[in-house]
């Protein structure tokens, strides 16, 4: 149901967009701490939506179609107010392009191999690739404006994060290739009939 703890977190995270949307675009140090406050807030809740519905028995259909959505919502908006916003530099918008490139291509093979009724499992490399993201990204939106708001000016603020987003990257062409050479094979065998839902009973 859509009211279950598990959707409700992922949901959370499309709402937080908005608010994570206005406050990097104010850019100030304050507003970027708290634009880091709400990614990583949001960011979380993509671990414990997952843990929940497995703990609660709360696995749906519905909370597998969202999950996906919220993240490349929050990941997709959040790099793209990094670039906007110029919290990025030019060598650091390589990484950010292939990571949404591989958004993409990986959506479009998910929903050809969902008319076919396969599913690409997540592994481990993938969740490793999530958190390098995620945490590549956090650093960037609070960037050195909120190192110096927290006596910590001492940090390379943006070139950590600009490294962590290349790792990300790196490993963004790892599991995309993984995907793409699961959806050729599948793509590759003999062709099959897409899913057609059963007809309802007339009710009597």
């Amino acid at each position: 149901m859509l009211t279950d703890l598990p959707n409700v977190l992922t949901l959370s995270r499309i709402a937080a967009i908005p608010l994570l949307v206005v406050l990097i675009a104010l850019r100030t140090p304050l507003a970027d701490f708290l634009a880091c406050l709400v990614f990583a807030a949001a960011a979380i809740t993509d671990y414990f939506d997952g843990r929940l519905a497995r703990s609660r028995s709360q696995q749906s259909d519905l909370g597998r179609m969202l999950d996906p959505i919220a993240d490349k919502l929050l990941v997709g908006a959040a790099l793209m107010m990094l670039v906007g916003q110029q919290h990025l530099s030019a060598f650091g918008l390589y990484p950010a392009v292939i990571i949404m490139l591989r958004e993409i291509l990986v959506s479009g093979l998910r929903e050809y191999l969902a008319e076919i009724r396969i599913g690409l499992p997540v592994t481990k490399l993938a969740k490793w690739k999530t958190g390098f993201q995620m945490g590549a990204i956090g650093t960037l939106i609070a960037g050195e404006p909120t190192a110096t708001l927290l006596h910590l000016s001492f940090l390379p603020v943006n070139a950590i994060g600009e490294a962590m987003l290349w790792a990300a990257a790196a490993l963004t062409l790892v599991t995309g290739w993984d995907y793409l050479t699961a959806s050729l094979h599948h793509a590759a065998g003999p062709p099959q009939a897409p899913a057609v839902p059963e007809r309802q009973a007339p009710s009597s």
